[in-house]
């Protein structure tokens, strides 16, 4: 063969081998870019490097429009008077006194016998049925008692009066004081005047 031909067919050979090489680069190229998780340690480093800038740069969500806001539900119901405490919430006895439970279901008479009840966070002995008016019972033997622990017996019983006339007061109640004996009411009476007292009977 001349070895004119001969260079000319090598020549040729050349430039499809290198034709075929760049057509492989290229595909492999396209390859790595369409499936980015087989790219390979090369392209590791840039794409946690923008992982690492997205992570670092969160999409900031858009702040709510002020008509969207709304205001927290109130924590318990309230009454028809928009108070969350006035309206009565039956609860036991508070104390283990069958005489005065006795007295206290059965003297106004009570509405929720065998229970007290919850007005305006203060306990109450009994809410009278028919008629929005609470009791405090007082079952003490007070005409037994000597004249220096009466005393402090009607000092602590006003402290306690008082706090359940303001209570009943605040929700639209009454508020009576039921005691056992004329003695007791008349020195509770003696004391302040203004106190609504009604004797009983009731025995221990």
């Amino acid at each position: 063969m001349a070895p004119e031909i001969v260079v000319g067919a090598v020549i040729v050979l050349g430039v499809v081998v290198v034709a075929v090489a760049i057509k492989e680069a290229l595909d492999s190229y396209e390859l790595r870019h369409a499936y980015p998780e087989e790219a390979g340690t090369s392209r590791g480093t840039k794409v946690s490097s923008r992982e690492a800038e997205a992570q670092r740069k969160p999409k900031l969500k858009p702040e709510p429009a002020g008509q969207d806001w709304q205001p927290p539900v109130p924590p318990v119901p309230v009454d028809r008077t928009g108070r969350a405490s006035c309206e009565p919430v039956p609860v036991p006895h508070a104390g283990e006194d069958a005489p005065h439970d006795e007295c206290a279901d059965k003297f106004p008479p009570n509405r929720y016998p065998g229970m007290d009840v919850l007005v305006g966070g203060v306990r109450f002995d009994a809410l009278q049925v028919g008629v929005r008016v609470l009791w405090e019972i007082k079952t003490h033997r007070f005409d037994s008692y000597n004249d220096f622990i009466r005393r402090q017996e009607i000092a602590k019983e006003l402290e306690q009066i008082e706090r359940e006339q303001d209570a009943a007061a605040a929700c639209g109640y009454g508020c009576v004081i039921g005691v056992s004996t004329q003695a007791h009411k008349d020195a509770l009476l003696r004391a302040n005047r203004f106190l609504n007292v009604v004797v009983t009977g009731c025995k221990r």
